[in-house]
């Protein structure tokens, strides 16, 4: 028989006169003594980032937050333009496409970077996940970009950032081993995308797999305001609507 247990939270709680968020005082210790990724990491993991966590988790907001008029964008201002009351709607919309496809990619290659750092001989792993994609025709997490090549601008960059912030690197070192593996396997150049360098770097600081989408998800919030914002001022719907009409036109099916 199962055991029934009480459940509980460990994030917030509060009486007549405080607040309280994972045992802290939200007046006395946390506003304006905490920024909102230092807040981030502590409501999500429970514990106080230290300056190498803060620093890396702040350079992936940063790096998600703007993609240009992708899928979620475009979203976020079609609903929005539908549903003007309602900002959060398009906001909604936009999060909706965080998905296995674009911006969520994460979660799909930090999985991948834990096999490789799990195996007893990480090249042959390596190897065997490569061809395990390339047999079954489908895109390895974290690797390729439509516009960004022979590599994607940011990778290296978060790279940098991740070193100066003094991680150790075993997540960086065993996805770069699997970049190898795919090069050799695909028999030409892969680029780790800017989403396989934040599953190394999210894995540095002690994110697990199954959350860092929500990271993505954080990030982009922001970023679809922006859009929205946009919209309020330059409005773009419109033009969006008449270019997918021009582009997708009818065709009569009993012609």
């Amino acid at each position: 028989m199962a055991v029934e247990t009480t459940p509980r939270t460990q994030l917030c709680s509060h009486d007549e006169k405080a607040i309280y968020v994972r045992g802290r005082s939200l007046v006395d210790e946390l506003i304006g003594g905490m920024s909102f990724t230092e807040m981030t990491y502590l409501a999500v993991t429970g514990r106080v980032p230290g300056e190498t966590e803060t620093r890396v988790l702040d350079a992936v907001l940063v790096t998600l937050m703007e993609h240009g008029m992708t899928p979620s964008a475009i979203a976020a201002r079609m609903v929005y333009s539908s549903a003007p009351e309602n900002v959060q709607a398009g906001v909604s919309a936009g999060l909706l496409a965080v998905g296995s496809v674009f911006v969520g990619t994460m979660e799909g290659c930090a999985e991948l970077i834990e096999q490789v750092r799990q195996a007893d001989n990480r090249e042959a792993q390596a190897q065997a996940i490569a061809t395990e994609h390339r047999t079954s025709r489908t895109p390895v997490p974290g690797f390729g970009h439509p516009f960004h090549r022979p590599d994607d601008p940011r990778t290296p960059r978060l790279f940098e950032v991740a070193g100066a912030a003094g991680v150790e690197g075993d997540h960086i070192a065993a996805l770069k081993t699997l970049s190898l593996a795919v090069d050799e396997i695909y028999d030409r150049h892969l680029t780790i995308n800017a989403t396989g360098a934040i599953a190394a770097l999210l894995g540095e600081i002690g994110l697990p797999a199954r959350i860092m989408r929500g990271m993505a998800v954080l990030s982009r919030a922001a970023g679809l305001v922006a859009h929205i914002a946009e919209e309020q001022r330059d409005p773009a719907m419109v033009k969006m609507w008449q270019a997918a009409e021009h582009a997708v036109p009818y065709q009569d099916p009993t012609a």
